[in-house]
């Protein structure tokens, strides 16, 4: 539990929630009618407030524009069985914004802002949290620079904030992936552990030649030799090889994904050999050619768990096997995911109730 804050709150008189068609969610594309803000000046915290979702006024000479000075943290909202809302860990997208924040220079911001501030959104804005099976609230927590400066200097002002917007599954379809080996995400000493904004706009380039050849995502390598997996653009990485479930082993390129952890977690308990370590492209491309891997899948908070249906490599495209064919990434989805919605014990300590 955290300190009850004076938030103002400023309700809308024209609410949209009349737009909300839970039959056909669009990931991301209808905001909800409030959000939270609170501004950094002289040194602390202050002003929290709920504000009617609007457009923003902010100072061209912001260095959010000019050098990227933004972080932000991505989860989901739900229903349990009762029809409560609830969140998955946002304790930890709280720790980990905060890390991104000092990687950036950026005020670490109170615990009792980021929870209370959730809360209140989520209560005020309860009606907009979907209920069908598979879909959710996405809350996205953000600091930025707002100080009216474009010197490269340490800022003095900065506003937090959170939006939320409906969502349904992020890919609707398994994902073709193609592993880089020419451009780079991030490189050991930078921001590539970070929620960085840069670190986002920055892969746009590479992640688009790729669908121009047809896939979705990258599979992004190390920065010196092209030899070791990294993770996704939108997703940390697993794969099942000879029944073993592998994941690339945290360093400080690599987001240290919720979901990531979580569906470790559940691999461990569920009986499953499961492993942290460095994986070798040639690894990867060796199962695939010899039939021993048995699944890949990437896990994010926006993409949950999403089955892969093709790894390319140099020119070679390699089909994985079919998704029904797929038990250990069903069956850590179906446990994640009853636990969210609270059908099975969360004997983990995952769920808050807001």
């Amino acid at each position: 539990m955290v300190e009850a804050l004076n938030i103002k709150v400023h309700k809308t008189e024209n609410s949209r929630i009349h737009q909300l068609d839970q039959d056909n969610i669009q990931f991301a594309r209808l905001y909800s009618d409030h959000m939270f803000q609170a501004e950094f000046k002289g040194g602390e915290w202050r002003n929290p407030e709920i504000l009617p979702y609007k457009h923003m006024e902010f100072s061209p000479a912001s260095q959010a524009l000019h050098y990227g000075v933004s972080v932000f943290e991505g989860m989901k909202a739900y229903k349990n069985q009762q029809g409560d809302p609830v969140l998955f860990r946002p304790l930890d997208n709280f720790h980990r914004l905060n890390r991104s924040s000092k990687r950036l220079c950026i005020p670490e911001v109170p615990e009792e802002i980021f929870m209370e501030g959730m809360s209140r959104l989520l209560q005020l804005d309860s009606d907009w949290i979907p209920d069908r099976s598979g879909t959710s609230l996405y809350v996205r927590p953000f600091t930025y620079c707002s100080e009216e400066f474009i010197g490269i200097r340490i800022s003095d002002e900065f506003k937090f904030m959170i939006i939320t917007t409906p969502v349904g599954k992020y890919y609707s379809q398994p994902v073709k992936v193609k592993i880089e080996t020419e451009f780079v995400r991030a490189a050991e000493g930078g921001t590539g552990y970070a929620k960085a904004a840069g670190n986002y706009a920055g892969a746009l380039y590479p992640t688009k030649l790729a669908m121009d050849e047809g896939y979705q995502q990258l599979i992004w390598t190390d920065a010196k030799e092209h030899k070791y997996i990294e993770e996704a653009g939108t997703m940390n990485l697993m794969f099942v090889i000879d029944g073993k479930v592998i994941t690339p082993e945290l360093t400080d390129t690599l987001l240290a994904g919720i979901t990531r952890d979580s569906i470790l977690t559940l691999s461990r308990d569920m009986g499953y050999p499961t492993e942290e370590r460095k994986i070798t492209v040639d690894e990867v491309v060796s199962a695939l050619k010899e039939g021993r891997m048995q699944d890949a899948f990437g896990v994010g908070t926006a993409a949950t768990v999403a089955p892969i249906s093709v790894i390319g490599h140099e020119g070679t495209d390699y089909t994985l096997p079919d998704v029904s064919q797929r038990n250990i990434s069903a069956s850590l989805a179906k446990r994640l995911q009853d636990i969210k919605e609270g059908r099975v014990e969360d004997k983990f300590g995952w769920i808050y109730r807001v």
